[in-house]
C-alpha cells in the first residue's frame, strides 16, 4: 500500500539553518530513504518552498478567490511529503521515527494511506 508522509515543522526555524547545516541534514535524511530507494519503495519526495510562495485558492458561494499566502494560522507549516510503497502501518512508522532521529528540532508527521484517484487505476 501507498502512504503519504506528511513533514510539519517550523518554517522560520528550518529557514534559519545556515548551508552548512542544511547541507548535513539532508543528507541525513538521503541516508533513510536510500534503503527504500534501493528496495523499490520510495515514490515521490518533495521539499516545499516557503509559505511566502504559496497562493491559496479559496472557495467561495461565488467565485473562487486566488490569495497570496497560505492564510494557516499555525505553528507548524506544511514543508514536504514523502510517498512510501510499505507492507504495513508499522513499517511506515518505523520510516517515520528513522526520518525525525535525522531531522532535528521539534515538528511532527502525519502518515496517511494513499488511494489511486486516476480513472483506470488498480488498488493496491
Amino acid at each position: 500500500m501507498l502512504y503519504a508522509i506528511l513533514c510539519y515543522n517550523d518554517e522560520a526555524a528550518v529557514g534559519g539553518w545556515s548551508k552548512e547545516h542544511d547541507d548535513k541534514i539532508m543528507a541525513d535524511l538521503l541516508a533513510v530513504q536510500q534503503p527504500l530507494v534501493e528496495a523499490g519503495k520510495m515514490g515521490p519526495v518533495a521539499r516545499l518552498m516557503p509559505t511566502t510562495a504559496a497562493t491559496t485558492l479559496r472557495k467561495t458561494a461565488g467565485e473562487p478567490m486566488v490569495l497570496d499566502g497560505p492564510f494557516a494560522e499555525t505553528k507548524e507549516q506544511f514543508l514536504g511529503f514523502y510517498v512510501i510503497d510499505a507492507e504495513s502501518l508499522e513499517e511506515v512508522v518505523q520510516v517515520v521515527r528513522d526520518l525525525a532521529e535525522a531531522n532535528p528540532g521539534m515538528g511532527s508527521y502525519e502518515i496517511r494511506p494513499v488511494r489511486d484517484f486516476f480513472p483506470g487505476a488498480q488498488a493496491k
